[in-house]
């Protein structure tokens, strides 16, 4: 009964969008492969499929998405991209100069997205000021999911403090489960890393760091210390960790097999499609230490230019779905992560979200906002590669410096811009 009703809501979502007459095809690139992630595509392509047009789906599978940039590299320079691509932050401006993108003004005129997004957002979506991409959602990243019962057993609070999450981890330790479920790959191991670096930093420094990769910050006192307090946390990971996908971290939560976990709000899409209710089964809390703080990841599909006039109207009906309210909330609500519109009805959204929303609309004002450096929205992915490359190895190698670690993270981004 519960799947009718939400075919049904996406049938009566279809159809308030227009219909097209030159009917065409989607091939949609994404990295979505994973249970509540799956979930949340699978909406989209019913909506597009109920306006008559066919969608191709062009999965690859890798959380951070590194292999999904790969594929689509080649396909473009061989002529051949799909129609849209999952493609966020700054690497829109780099295909946009590569000459790639298509506009989109004229579907953001019809759905007045100036007026409903944020402008946080949408001017990332725009190259040489045009529309060329389209944002989905906003995640926050700077989440600790919890397992209240392990919490329990271990007879430990959720932290809300670095020195809290450590003397918690250590009983948590004691009592036979595993504190921190992680995944060892690096844009998991940079999500941590930029939720302590949150925490040390403040959100100015943060911004000096990894915005504006103002080098006295990067090679300062202060990333010293988010390099010591970095490596103690590598204590409470399990052995197994190197190479472990995220969501299945995440499942070590849910299953009662690991107390905690760092991570964005997708993680959250798992808890639900497991059928786990939040302040019940999971609790949902910030990252210790960033408490008001909101570390911003915005999921966007960029435009390819491409010739079939068909699959160009499809296209288009692709681009102003995924700002239709319904979808919005459908999506959204799978996903973990909070509607890019601020003039949705959350009514039905859970407390873990409101929250999030809250925060979101907050930390706008107190200038607690910040973006995501593990996920691509702080700068460049050529810098990106080059912290990615110093945390993990350092994160990896139990003689490592932080001291030494900050000199060399400074260097590696000065040599990457």
């Amino acid at each position: 009964m519960k799947m009718n009703k939400t075919l049904l809501t996406l049938s009566l979502a279809a159809a308030t969008v227009p219909a097209l007459s030159n009917a065409g095809e989607v091939e949609v690139l994404h990295w979505w492969t994973s249970g509540g992630e799956a979930k949340s595509v699978q909406a989209l392509k019913d909506m597009l499929e109920q306006q008559g047009h066919s969608w191709k789906d062009f999965a690859v599978a890798g959380g951070g998405g590194e292999s999904a940039m790969t594929v689509l590299k080649t396909r473009a320079v061989s002529g051949n991209p799909p129609s849209a691509a999952q493609i966020k932050g700054h690497d829109i401006q780099e295909w946009g100069g590569l000459g790639f993108l298509t506009t989109l003004d004229d579907v953001a005129e019809a759905g007045k997205w100036e007026q409903n997004v944020p402008s946080i957002v949408t001017d990332v979506m725009k190259f040489n000021g045009e529309y060329v991409a389209v944002p989905v959602n906003v995640h926050r990243v700077n989440w600790l999911w919890a397992n209240p019962e392990v919490l329990k057993k271990a007879g430990v609070a959720v932290p809300t403090t670095l020195d809290e999450f450590f003397a918690a981890a250590e009983k948590i330790k004691a009592a036979g489960y595993i504190p921190l479920a992680h995944g060892g790959q690096p844009w998991q191991d940079a999500t941590v890393f930029e939720a302590v670096a949150l925490d040390v930093l403040g959100s100015d420094d943060y911004r000096k760091a990894f915005v504006d990769l103002d080098m006295d910050t990067l090679s300062g006192d202060k990333m010293v210390e988010v390099f010591t307090k970095f490596k103690k946390v590598h204590d409470y990971i399990d052995a197994n960790s190197p190479g472990r996908d995220w969501n299945v971290a995440t499942s070590m939560v849910i299953n009662g097999e690991a107390a905690m976990q760092i991570m964005g709000d997708w993680a959250k899409g798992e808890f639900t499609a497991a059928g786990k209710v939040p302040g019940k089964d999971y609790i949902c809390a910030p990252a210790p230490g960033t408490d008001g703080q909101f570390t911003h990841n915005v999921d966007s599909f960029a435009f390819f230019e491409i010739k079939d006039q068909g699959n160009v109207e499809a296209q288009k009906a692709l681009a102003a779905t995924i700002l239709d309210k319904e979808f919005q909330e459908v999506f959204n609500l799978n996903k973990g992560s909070i509607p890019v519109r601020t003039d949705m009805d959350m009514s039905k959204f859970d407390q873990c979200a409101l929250d999030s929303m809250a925060t979101f609309k907050a930390s706008a004002k107190t200038g607690d906002l910040v973006p995501s450096m593990a996920h691509g929205m702080s700068t460049t992915s050529y810098a990106q590669g080059a912290i990615y490359d110093v945390v993990t190895n350092f994160f990896n190698d139990p003689n490592a410096d932080p001291k030494e670690t900050a000199q060399k993270l400074a260097k590696a981004v000065k040599a990457a811009i």
